[in-house]
């Protein structure tokens, strides 16, 4: 009998693909690891211990097949492997690159509560939708029989292009309207090349465009049409806006130049990656070329901020966050990156005055202490009296998360139900809003939150789309038959 090709765990070590050395990697935008080679993605899916109850998948929100997927990848059938992780995902080598699977499934791996290390499973599944892309694995998107129904999607990241993609192969006309130059939300603008590069993105984004699906970019709701005038062109519409609104601060000096938004900065590095002119890096606004950079937010977006400015060639780069180490929101793994590269964490700091009158010169900071638990169940902190001193700094990013924008007001569409966070109120048994045939899905629904947890939107509110879909249709074919 042959041997097992899985269950080797104990033999071997938990390994990740090589990643470039961090002044190597500092002086580009270029992903920092490089990819597996066969034989290694063979041998880590190899450690999968098949275990009955695979914690991998049931806290992965698409509930991916990971040990099936890894099992054929160790066998070497790496097609099949890629059929099948493709039958959960819409971009699965775009949620090998940037899921915090520290967090998701390979945090909740079996062999990891074992002591021997989890399997790297998001390397090895871009691994695998990399390879079937070279290979030519990926076949097109091929629409299903015309049903005479279109659909319009607004917004164009990933549970818009997720919804938009299912409901062309189920055979809907599909438009997808976008406020950007590009499609892609967040992917192409927000995420930097070194964790995403972009011709991943826009490969997946040229396979709808050939399946039919129309793009409508730089149109904004609101501005060239409204949400009632879509309603009238479309028979149901999909709003996966995502939430773009900055939080902010409230302290003196705040509106100081030089003190600029996070999603700003990295839109601008993403344009001028793609060649585009950027006045605000001629003029230097939004770069961070020889200045001393102070970032402000310990999430995700923060790391991306960072570790542009460092590729961009700082002076000096400091993180402010007011926890500490422990609990920050964002991936240890980005902060072991930017350390790597040269960023300075201030932990348990937070700033109380930005300085300067032409131009920021500085952040007025105090330290912080954490005290009981809040809400969130993490310990609040508390200002330490006494502990005031400035930072030098050219450039100030706030990084500090994101709300939703009011989408009523800006659609023209008074009758469009929001919660009282700002996200859209739906009916989460068919994710109907309050306005009938209007649906939506991703982070406007659910908050800011993962790309991985906005495809799982896009592909749930598919079906209550299709659903409502056929009985508008039946509806309508009934009233014809009566007239």
């Amino acid at each position: 009998m042959a041997d097992n090709p899985m269950l080797k765990f104990v033999g071997k070590v938990q390994s990740y693909p090589e990643k470039r050395a961090a002044d190597d990697r500092a002086d580009d935008f270029l992903e920092i690891s490089k990819s597996f080679i066969l034989d290694k993605a063979e041998e880590q899916a190899s450690r999968c211990s098949q275990c009955g109850v695979p914690y991998c998948s049931t806290h992965c929100p698409l509930h991916n097949h990971i040990p099936d997927w890894l099992r054929l990848t160790a066998e070497g059938r790496l097609r099949e492997a890629y059929e099948l992780s493709n039958l959960t995902s819409t971009m699965p080598e775009i949620c090998g690159r940037i899921c915090p699977q520290d967090r998701l499934c390979e945090g909740n791996c079996v062999i990891e509560f074992s002591g021997h290390g989890a399997v790297t499973i998001g390397s090895v599944e871009k691994y695998i939708t990399d390879t079937a892309w070279k290979e030519g694995w990926v076949e097109a998107l091929v629409p299903g029989q015309p049903r005479g129904q279109s659909i319009g999607v607004i917004g164009a990241g990933p549970a818009g292009l997720t919804t938009a993609e299912y409901l062309r192969v189920a055979g809907y006309d599909v438009h997808v309207y976008d406020r950007h130059d590009r499609a892609g939300g967040l992917l192409t603008y927000g995420i930097p090349g070194f964790k995403l590069e972009k011709d991943v993105v826009m490969r997946r984004i040229q396979r709808l465009k050939d399946g039919g699906i129309v793009f409508h970019d730089s149109f904004e709701i609101g501005r060239d049409a409204t949400l009632e005038q879509l309603r009238q062109k479309h028979d149901a519409i999909l709003i996966a806006t995502g939430v773009y609104k900055p939080r902010d601060i409230k302290a003196p000096g705040v509106g100081a130049a030089g003190v600029v938004k996070a999603l700003d900065y990295l839109t601008a590095s993403n344009k001028a990656g793609f060649g585009d002119a950027v006045p605000e890096h001629e003029d230097g606004t939004l770069l961070a070329t020889g200045k001393n950079v102070v970032v402000i937010g310990g999430g995700d977006t923060a790391m991306d901020c960072v570790r542009t400015a460092i590729r961009q060639g700082a002076k000096s780069v400091k993180c402010l966050y007011r926890r500490d180490r422990d609990n920050m929101p964002g991936s240890q793994r980005e902060v072991a990156n930017a350390e790597e590269e040269g960023v300075e964490f201030v932990w348990l700091t937070a700033p109380i005055a930005f300085e300067g009158t032409e131009h920021v010169t500085g952040v007025k900071v105090t330290k912080m202490r954490l005290g009981q638990p809040d809400a969130s169940g993490r310990r609040a902190p508390e200002a330490d009296p006494g502990s005031e001193h400035t930072l030098e700094a050219d450039l100030v990013i706030k990084a500090l998360g994101y709300d939703p924008e009011e989408l009523p007001k800006l659609f023209g569409a008074d009758d469009l139900s929001v919660t009282r966070w700002g996200t859209l109120r739906v009916d989460h048994k068919t994710m109907m809003t309050s306005v009938d045939g209007v649906f939506a899905a991703g982070d406007i629904v659910r908050g800011a939150s993962l790309v991985v947890w906005a495809i799982r939107d896009g592909r749930d509110v598919t079906d209550h789309m299709h659903r409502y879909l056929k009985t508008k249709a039946k509806a309508a074919a009934g009233e014809r038959v009566a007239a």
